[in-house]
C-alpha cells in the first residue's frame, strides 16, 4: 500500500511528505482542467494531514522522481484521488520522466513570489498567436508555480503549445499566485531571422 506519510520538524512548524503512485490525469476521462494547468489531484488523507499540520494557503509542493532526482513544483486542485494515488498533468509526468504507476515523492514547500519569468516556445507556431503574452498570462492562471527547466503545456484555440521555462526571478522555483510578474520570450525553437536585402542592392527601374 502506497501513500506513506511522514512529518518532520522544520523551522517553527512541520512539513508534509508523502509517496504516491502517480498517474496521468488523462486516465480520469474529461479532466482538461488538470491537463491545462500546473496543479495535481491528491487523496483526501493528504488534506487531513495538511490541515493537522496547519499548512498555510496557498499549498505548494515539490514533486520528486527519486529514481532520476528530477523535480518540479505545483499546486493542488482537488483532494479526491484514490488513497495512495496522485494524478498529474501529462506534461508534468513527462518532465519528471515518470511512467504510469511510478512512485512520486510529494513535499510541501514555501516559494518566493515571482517577479520575472522568461519562456522559449518550442515551436514557431507560437508566433501565429496574435497576442502571445496575453494568451500565456491567461493560461498561467491555472498554474501555481514555475520551475526553471520545465517544459509546460498550454492550450489556445484547441491547439497545444509547449514553452520551456528558461529563467525565473527571484529563484529557480517561484510561486505565481497573485503576483505581478514580468513575462519575457526568447526566440522559438527553429526560428530564423528573415533575410534582409543589403542596402543599395535594389535595382532602380530605368525611366
Amino acid at each position: 500500500m502506497f501513500g506513506f506519510n511522514s512529518f518532520s520538524d522544520f523551522s517553527a512548524g512541520r512539513t508534509f511528505k508523502a509517496t504516491y503512485k502517480c498517474y496521468s490525469a488523462s486516465i480520469l476521462g474529461n479532466r482538461e482542467d488538470v491537463e491545462r494547468g500546473g496543479k495535481i489531484i491528491m487523496p483526501p488523507s493528504a488534506l487531513d494531514q495538511l490541515t493537522r499540520l496547519n499548512i498555510q494557503y496557498p499549498m505548494l509542493f515539490r514533486l520528486t522522481n527519486r529514481k532520476t532526482n528530477k523535480e518540479t513544483h505545483c499546486g493542488v486542485l482537488e483532494f479526491v484521488a484514490d488513497e495512495g494515488r496522485a494524478f498529474l498533468p501529462y506534461w508534468m509526468m513527462r518532465n519528471l520522466c515518470l511512467e504510469q504507476g511510478d512512485l512520486l515523492q510529494v513535499d510541501n514547500v514555501s516559494l518566493a513570489v515571482a517577479t520575472y519569468a522568461k519562456f522559449q516556445p518550442q515551436s514557431v507556431d507560437f508566433l501565429d498567436i496574435t497576442n502571445p503574452k496575453a494568451v500565456l498570462e491567461n493560461a498561467l492562471r491555472s498554474f501555481a508555480c514555475l520551475t526553471q527547466g520545465d517544459v509546460v503545456a498550454i492550450k489556445y484555440n484547441d491547439k497545444e503549445y509547449e514553452l520551456c521555462v528558461l529563467e525565473n526571478k527571484p529563484g529557480r522555483a517561484v510561486s505565481i499566485i497573485e503576483c505581478d510578474m514580468m513575462v519575457d520570450f526568447a526566440s522559438p525553437v527553429g526560428y530564423r531571422e528573415p533575410e534582409r536585402c543589403p542596402v543599395g542592392s535594389r535595382h532602380m527601374d530605368s525611366a
